[in-house]
């Protein structure tokens, strides 16, 4: 099978990036030391290829309705351009079919950022639903669009430095909000628990702008530190914390779903009618080891398992997300089976860590 490229495949090889089989993508998982790479995005700042995500912008009158009955967060909740939300895009029986970010930049223009190993199931779905509820809708994928995300305390620096074009319509973006500016589409949103842009531009473009970046002293840094920055801000990766058979409530995204309102959603029914048994908590290994996806958790109220796990560069101690029955609590010491061995951690909550500081121990 041939791997899919982004149009900065090329820039990651000359900057002797490892290339790993990503989802079908050819895609860095470091570029040196992936423990380097985690602490250069904690202390100064970091540059990620994320041209495998998907862009989708509908276009049309009724889109905000469409999005209302689409999406388990509530798009009332976007009532400034630029403003973004987070949501789970859900089946009838509440399982998740993708996350994904939703801009607000007119009522008859919403942009959606999709992951890229459901990308067209996505568009797929949305296309279907959009038959019945919405024909007049024009959803349109931008694959002629790519993707960098800078992210660290030191980030907003370094961009407008090579930006200096967006530094006044993006100085007072508020943590979930976006500016369109021309070629660049800057966000104040990123998957590392630490400040930042992520900017979609052109892909004719990019390559340009990436090494316009590493000129500025901007690292690249690749898949493996982005998972552990990712874990340690405790934010679920798809396929690994949840999927089609989980429903939000049971991946710890109870805060993303809007029950409250009124408004019917696609999965609404199942997840009132079915109250959870499960949730997400983190957890810290107390013993030497490293938790990892798949190793059971035995609790006093019963088994569980870890959706995610490492060793956690920040912590220095090996960390993980786990699913758990519901009256698991805070403080409590649970086994986790590593190998022929029952090893206790620690229920904590999480983020572990977030804007360089250690928030989970």
């Amino acid at each position: 099978m041939t791997l899919k490229q982004t149009p900065l495949n090329a820039a990651h090889r000359a900057m002797g990036a490892k290339m790993v089989d990503f989802g079908g993508w050819d895609m860095p998982v470091n570029y040196g030391s992936q423990i380097d790479e985690h602490h250069q995005v904690r202390r100064d700042c970091g540059m990620f290829d994320v041209s495998h995500m998907r862009t989708v912008d509908i276009h049309g009158e009724g889109v905000r309705t469409f999005l209302r009955y689409l999406l388990a967060n509530n798009v009332d909740k976007l009532q400034t351009s630029g403003k973004a939300l987070y949501s789970c895009m859900l089946r009838p029986n509440a399982g998740v079919i993708d996350d994904l970010i939703v801009y607000f930049m007119r009522e008859d223009w919403f942009r959606i950022v999709v992951n890229a190993g459901t990308a067209d199931k996505d568009i797929a779905w949305m296309k279907e639903q959009a038959v019945t509820h919405a024909p007049q809708l024009k959803i349109v994928s931008r694959n002629e669009l790519a993707m960098v995300a800078v992210q660290g305390p030191n980030a907003h620096v370094k961009v407008w430095q090579v930006l200096p074009q967006t530094k006044a319509a993006t100085e007072a973006l508020q943590i979930f909000q976006a500016a369109d500016c021309g070629d660049y589409f800057v966000a104040r949103t990123g998957y590392t628990g630490e400040e930042g842009f992520e900017i979609i531009l052109p892909a004719s473009k990019v390559e340009v702008f990436w090494n316009a970046l590493h000129q500025a002293g901007v690292a690249p840094i690749g898949l493996g530190a982005r998972d552990t920055l990712r874990l340690e801000a405790g934010m679920n990766l798809y396929g690994q914390d949840m999927d089609e058979t989980i429903n939000p409530l049971e991946a710890g995204l109870a805060w993303t779903v809007d029950l409250k309102s009124e408004r019917d959603f696609i999965g609404k029914a199942t997840l009132l009618a079915n109250p959870p048994t499960r949730k997400m908590v983190g957890l810290v290994l107390l013993d030497r080891g490293v938790l990892r996806g798949h190793q059971q958790v035995h609790c006093a109220q019963g088994v569980g398992e870890i959706t995610s796990g490492s060793f956690s560069p920040t912590l220095e101690k090996s960390i993980a997300l786990a699913r758990v029955p519901k009256e698991v609590q805070i403080g409590d010491t649970v086994q986790v089976a590593i190998r022929d061995k029952m090893l206790d951690a620690k229920v904590v909550k999480y983020p572990f860590a977030r804007n360089g500081k250690i928030l989970s121990l």
